[in-house]
């Protein structure tokens, strides 16, 4: 290799976001996307659905699979929590591969930096790795307390943690994103979202998009198409669900999409006027970005969307309705409601990367 070659290799930086429905993935969009515009080459590493939407979104990179963490929803969603401490030892199985791993791709692929969003074996101490997430405290409920110091724990072992949410008060997040007395360095880099907002037509009156781990993805599929039946508006229905090609079908009223990729998304966003969705943080972010009045129904058992739905409600912003309990004209509250703003959060995407220049330890 001469020496004009070394001079033109790009820093490669590991990109892992977990596969907990789309929501992980698609919010590492923009950092992958600023990497790529700052001179540095993306490796991405998942698995599943989270995988499969990226490769889609950046065909020309490298993609790395990592083993699931086998997170399952139960059909009742009071045993959420149970079913993830059952599973807990396949996921504790995975972090000890993802480890294995990664210190095999840092000599292999000479990474100069590792990013990750909430996979947990994802670091190393021979390069600087950054940890993002919006859950600072991790509600489980009473359990609530030891959840929230293990995942500290668990984030102290990286040199950075990036929060996607802004410091001061009003913020998206609230308690699961802020801490008191931090024992970790923490950088608030603003909300993430991969779309734009734009003066467009409006085509559809409601956009529904669903995402999510099964089965309660599924279940609320279900429920909806048969409450869609009585809504009077044309409708647009993203049913999340990641195939090999995309599939669209008009029965009456509505479009429904398999999946969308982000320009479609973006544009479908913009030509909507109201939003029917999860009430997932990544899905919050791009509704706070474009300014979208919405209406959430938030996983059922999901400690996390269930706080940020009763939060956003009680601050006037966003009404919200429990999974069993959604009826079509639920929506008419909508009106009363401001909406999701965006937060002026100016990034410097050069400052936050020169985390990646310190030589290698």
């Amino acid at each position: 290799m001469s020496y004009q070659d070394l001079e033109t290799v790009k820093p490669k930086i590991l990109v892992a976001p977990l596969n907990w429905g789309l929501g992980h993935a698609t919010r590492c969009i923009p950092i992958i996307e600023a990497l790529m515009e700052n001179n540095f080459e993306p490796v991405i590493a998942s698995d599943g659905v989270a995988l499969q939407i990226l490769q889609k979104e950046f065909p020309e990179l490298i993609f790395l699979e990592l083993p699931s963490y086998q997170i399952e929803y139960a059909k009742n969603g009071a045993f959420f929590k149970w079913k993830l401490i059952k599973n807990s030892p396949k996921m504790m199985e995975a972090i000890y591969l993802e480890r294995k791993m990664v210190k095999k791709w840092v000599k292999e692929y000479g990474l100069a930096g590792i990013i990750s969003d909430n996979r947990l074996g994802i670091y190393s101490k021979k390069v600087p790795s950054v940890f993002i997430t919006h859950q600072l405290n991790v509600l489980t409920g009473n359990t609530s307390w030891i959840t929230s110091k293990l995942h500290q724990y668990i984030i102290k072992k990286y040199d950075e943690c990036w929060v996607p949410d802004v410091a001061e008060i009003p913020n998206l997040t609230g308690k699961l994103g802020h801490l008191k007395n931090p024992h970790f360095k923490i950088n608030y880099i603003g909300p993430l979202s991969r779309l734009n907002k734009k003066e467009l037509p409006k085509k559809y009156d409601l956009m529904v998009i669903l995402s999510g781990p099964e089965p309660q993805r599924s279940m609320l599929e279900m429920h909806l198409k048969e409450e869609i039946k009585r809504y009077v508006g044309d409708i647009v229905f993203v049913r999340g669900v990641i195939e090999a090609e995309q599939k669209s079908e008009q029965i009456n009223q509505v479009t429904f999409y398999n999946f969308m990729t982000s320009g479609q998304l973006e544009q479908t966003f913009n030509e909507s006027e109201l939003v029917l969705c999860r009430s997932g943080y990544t899905t919050v972010m791009d509704l706070a970005k474009l300014g979208k009045k919405a209406f959430f129904i938030p996983t059922p058992g999901q400690f996390e969307q269930e706080y940020l739905a009763k939060k956003y409600k009680k601050d006037g912003l966003v009404p919200y309705a429990k999974q069993e309990k959604f009826v079509i004209e639920n929506l008419y509250e909508v009106d009363l409601y401001k909406g999701l703003q965006n937060f002026k959060s100016e990034l410097n995407w050069k400052n936050l990367f020169l985390l990646f220049d310190k030589k290698i330890k």
